[in-house]
């Protein structure tokens, strides 16, 4: 069963929304089925194994961070290849494929807090807390991206500081006993720093980058990505709700409704590059990988963490001309003749195909698909990106779908694929996907591991690999593997507490953070409430995805066919 809470503070009604199994009598005429090949293979995961699995998804974990620390902290990254560390891009500042995510914060060791706890590793743990406190400190001349550190470093702060504050402590007793809220004031003091962004903006969409140090810098660059200026409610409305202070989350609000209000008049949908300036489009490319995809996650994610209907709505109308203009193939997932099911890139005017290819990033709409309640089409996206990675071992960065080959051949240790594979996990439980866990374990065994880390693969033709182990590997890919295969785990069990930022850190979703003590709020009645969970979608999902293949097999053998997998 999958199920989020939605409450209201002020009859403090708890509703349910839930996605159940389906076990009706018709349903239970499943069993029934005769048995091929592919459900054996995949219809069943020794608890053996899962063990197994569980202990080398740590070992994975700990062999990038312990190698992190030995050789690269307090710098940014580790290059685990060469067994250093890497921080800022100094001698060429134009290279803002490092400098806009390396600021010199020791952002790996921030980037990984919450995968400690998530491990119950008390002690180490509250080292790295200490670390944080004593070597971090955002008063740097450097230029980073607002949102690459709102998401990784912002993120991070807060999501540690909100699981050493909860009174239950599932965890383990993570809050040191001098704790006094200094990642709450790190987190303060990084946010004010990236301010100047929205403040020297004339249209509420925020510039992209910073100066931690001096504000904007100049001249400043006007172009944006939609994702960008719209992926930061959810962590600048913590940091607003956890201070009381309505300017962070005003700032991030006003740039998602600016971004929506622009939305193309003839389609509804969305571009994925703009000039803040002007709010003119420059890239028109509508999709949902690189440059849209948060876009769209948090509107989701922020509806469930705040209960701002608003939200919610915004996302409801995006899904559905994202289908509308977007999916191609056979209108459902597990039934019907035609094409596999694909969202491919269009143009945001006409609706048309804008490229031949799709990303890497698209492949966590299944998550986000998961969370709405689509299960059905959460299935089917997620087999097309797992059997694209079976293809080549990794995920290339582009795929051509017409060529049926990469156009960008690196994979930089993403977790997306996994994501919702964990995500579809927990909705299901079905042991399909323990074995695409395990083939995604091994694989980065394989292929990825390096002398001291884990390294981005260069080409997924040849393996070759880059001197780079981004911080998201330690915060999300380790992660989403370890909590596909720890049942026990306690987020596992209560599912519905938490919510998952697009970088993987764990929020406790909380009645305190359905209000805003610096405004009178409207009072929300129970028929209210009950009529907007009414509007959620959320099908029971089939018994047969959880006894069986989640996608049926010879829907499975037609993808395979098409990429040219020898078996499946």
């Amino acid at each position: 069963m999958l199920f989020w809470l939605i409450k209201s503070n002020h009859f403090r009604v708890f509703l349910i929304v839930t996605c159940v199994i389906n076990t009706s009598q018709g349903a239970l005429n499943i069993f029934k089925k005769p048995l091929d090949s592919l459900d054996i293979k995949y219809g069943s995961f020794s608890e053996d194994l899962r063990q197994q699995m569980l202990a080398e998804a740590k070992k994975m974990f700990y062999f990038g961070y312990d190698n992190y620390m030995t050789y690269a902290f307090p710098m940014d990254e580790l290059n685990p290849l060469l067994c250093c560390g890497r921080g800022p891009d100094y001698e060429n500042p134009s290279n803002v494929n490092i400098n806009d995510i390396l600021g010199d914060y020791c952002l790996t060791l921030v980037d990984s807090l919450d995968t400690l706890a998530v491990l119950g590793n008390v002690t180490e743990f509250q080292n790295a807390v200490t670390n944080v406190i004593r070597n971090v400190s955002f008063d740097k001349d450097n230029v980073v991206q607002v949102f690459e550190v709102n998401i990784r470093v912002l993120g991070a702060l807060i999501s540690a500081h909100l699981l050493m504050m909860d009174p239950e402590q599932p965890f383990g007793n993570l809050r040191p006993s001098w704790y006094d809220g200094e990642l709450l004031q790190l987190a303060h003091d990084l946010a004010s720093r990236l301010l100047p962004a929205f403040e020297g903006s004339s249209t509420g969409i925020p510039y992209p980058r910073v100066n931690l140090r001096q504000g904007l810098p100049q001249p400043p660059t006007a172009e944006t990505c939609t994702a960008g200026a719209g992926s930061l409610v959810l962590e600048f409305g913590l940091l607003s709700r956890l201070l009381d202070d309505p300017v962070y989350e005003g700032y991030a609000r006003r740039a998602n409704k600016v971004l929506w209000n622009l939305r193309a008049k003839s389609t509804g949908l969305l571009g994925n590059v703009i000039d803040v300036e002007s709010g003119r489009w420059i890239g028109k490319l509508s999709g949902l990988g690189a440059g849209l995809d948060s876009y769209y996650e948090y509107l989701l994610k922020s509806y469930i963490m705040f209960g701002e209907s608003e939200d919610y709505e915004m996302f409801a109308e995006a899904y559905r001309v994202i289908k509308q203009y977007m999916r191609r193939g056979r209108a459902h997932c597990n039934q019907g003749s035609g094409d596999h099911p694909l969202y491919v890139n269009v143009d945001m005017m006409s609706g048309a195909v804008h490229t031949w290819w799709i990303d890497s990033l698209q492949a966590a709409f299944a998550g986000i698909q998961v969370l709405h309640g689509d299960i059905e089409e959460a299935i089917c996206t997620h087999a097309l990106y797992y059997s694209i990675w079976k293809r080549y071992g990794v995920l290339p960065e582009r795929w051509n779908w017409q060529q049926h080959s990469p156009d960008v051949t690196f994979y930089p240790l993403r977790p997306e694929l996994v994501e919702s594979t964990y995500l579809l996990y927990q909705a299901t439980r079905n042991p399909f996907y323990l074995h695409v866990g395990m083939d995604i374990l091994q694989s980065l065994n394989n292929f990825t591991r390096a002398e001291c880390g884990y390294a981005t693969v260069h080409s997924v033709l040849d393996k070759s690999l880059e001197d780079r182990m981004e911080s998201f590997f330690l915060s999300e890919t380790c992660k989403y593997l370890y909590l596909l295969f720890d049942k026990d785990n306690y987020v596992n069990k209560h599912f519905s507490k938490y919510v998952f930022s697009t970088e993987g850190h764990l929020f406790p979703v909380d009645v305190q953070f359905r209000s805003k003590v610096w405004e009178e709020r409207t009072m929300v009645t129970d028929t209210a409430l009950v009529q907007r969970s009414r509007n959620l979608s959320c099908d029971a999902v089939n018994a047969e995805r959880t006894y069986f293949l989640p996608i049926k097999s010879h829907y499975l053998v037609q993808i395979s066919r098409t990429l040219g997998l020898e078996n499946y």
